[in-house]
């Protein structure tokens, strides 16, 4: 820590904080430099840091709200978690929902608790690349680690999505203009193509863009692998995709020639006409290319630990999302198992959501639901917000990355340790998910031993 002389003989604390993580976004980016003023509890710089990341860091402020509420009305830490147990455990349908702006050691704590109460489990990942975990399930992923992109990759393709504005970096730190081991020039080593219905800021650095018409992924991709099979392609399929014979025939000519290849793709893939078909037809495209190549292929995740839910998920239960255990036993089954789903078909007596905010961006069916006296909500969350705002239980908590360490997965599953740059006034995730896990123990081996159920 320092101290620096201000203007007026006013003395600022200062602390430097190197190798910050920013768990604004799936980048993680793990090299800004923070400077904290400590005296005040806020950042005052963040080197290095993109314009979203800068936002994040800049703007976080500790909130004046309490700790902990009970249908809005202050009540220690404790009796909310006492309420938000005892809530959980008498509900019927219970659903717990969010989870990818929190470290995977707080995500461990909850499939326990799911099971307990034999509910459902699901993460953000259900609204956004959802089709995406369920077309690795179907084709498999030809993966890699941002890195290897770095130092090898001489062929870059994007595939419905707009890194310009949802992850600046991406370009500048990993893909397209960094100095490789393979790649020494950067960008002059590389080739990069851009598929999407419209030009957006991510055209001006690719060096081919394809237009496609919406809704037509699916059958451009279906075409491009049959393309790189020696197969016919229709006549007509520029009527049908927006792209000619001609540019097809290009494109796999540099897809199948190139050293090293990478397909990344974003929701512009997943949320149109297709969805889990057209990654499924994307990863494979990617397999049947390493017939001629090294060819690998990676979701662009967005928020800043989706990548370590959906492991922490799986790693526990054999699935990402939508995981369901009235059974006793882990399904998975997307549509009914689903959080928006359950909510619009008005299915859930009770949702814990874990750093998220449904009420604000959910469909107006399944939000009519979470208002309703029908759900019991319980919300932890580091903000005020929609939700927290409706909320039975309200448990204010600390912000990874900022206030609390942990670990993060970044988008290309590579784990993460994250660097806190000053402390908060309210509890970690971690801290109230693991007193939540116990309570609930309690209380269902209280409700098991009077029913005489207890073996």
């Amino acid at each position: 820590m320092s101290a620096r002389k201000m203007s007026d003989d006013v003395v600022k604390n200062e602390k430097i904080v190197e190798n910050a993580t920013c768990t604004f976004c799936g980048c993680v980016c793990d090299d800004i430099t923070l400077t904290v003023d400590v005296d005040n509890k806020v950042i005052t710089q963040a080197k290095d840091a993109c314009v979203l990341g800068k936002a994040w860091f800049l703007n976080h402020v500790i909130e004046d709200r309490p700790i902990a509420r009970i249908d809005n009305k202050e009540v220690t830490l404790d009796e909310a978690i006492e309420e938000a147990a005892k809530t959980l455990v008498e509900a019927k349908f219970p659903i717990v929902y969010g989870l990818s702006d929190t470290i995977c050691e707080a995500q461990r704590q909850v499939v326990p608790i799911v099971d307990d109460i034999s509910g459902t489990i699901d993460t953000t990942t259900s609204v956004c690349h959802g089709p995406s975990g369920m077309a690795f399930q179907g084709v498999g992923e030809p993966s890699m680690t941002l890195g290897e992109v770095k130092n090898r990759a001489d062929l870059i393709v994007y595939w419905g999505g707009n890194p310009a504005e949802s992850h600046p970096r991406h370009f500048g730190r990993y893909a397209v203009t960094p100095q490789g081991m393979f790649t020494p020039n950067g960008k002059k080593d590389r080739t990069v193509i851009l598929f999407d219905v419209r030009k957006t800021k991510s055209a001006g650095v690719a060096d081919i863009f394809v237009q496609l018409k919406p809704g037509k992924d699916f059958e451009l991709l279906w075409t491009l692998r049959a393309a790189v099979k020696g197969k016919k392609i229709p006549s007509n399929i520029e009527e049908i995709t927006g792209v000619s014979p001609e540019t097809i025939h290009d494109l796999v000519e540099k897809m199948k020639n190139c050293q090293y290849g990478v397909l990344f793709f974003g929701m512009g893939l997943t949320m149109t006409r297709g969805r889990h078909f057209n990654s499924g037809a994307l990863l494979a495209l990617a397999a049947d290319l390493n017939e001629f190549t090294h060819f690998v292929a990676k979701p662009v995740r967005g928020h800043g630990n989706v990548t370590g839910a959906d492991n922490v998920v799986s790693w526990q239960t054999g699935y990402p999302f939508g995981v369901n255990f009235s059974r006793g036993y882990p399904r998975f089954n997307p549509g009914e198992y689903t959080t928006v789903d359950t909510l619009n078909r008005g299915e859930a007596d009770a949702a814990m959501i874990i750093a998220s905010d449904p009420a604000s961006n959910f469909p107006k069916k399944a939000i009519a639901h979470l208002k309703s006296k029908k759900c019991k909500v319980i919300s932890l969350d580091t903000k005020e917000t929609h939700t927290s705002e409706i909320a039975h239980v309200a448990i204010a908590t600390s912000t990874y990355g900022i206030n609390t360490g942990g670990t993060v997965y970044r988008m290309d599953d590579v784990p993460i340790s994250l660097r806190p740059a000053f402390d908060s006034p309210f509890p970690g995730d971690l801290e109230v998910l693991t007193k939540l896990r116990k309570k609930v123990r309690e209380l269902v081996l209280k409700k098991r031993k009077k029913s005489g159920k207890d073996k």
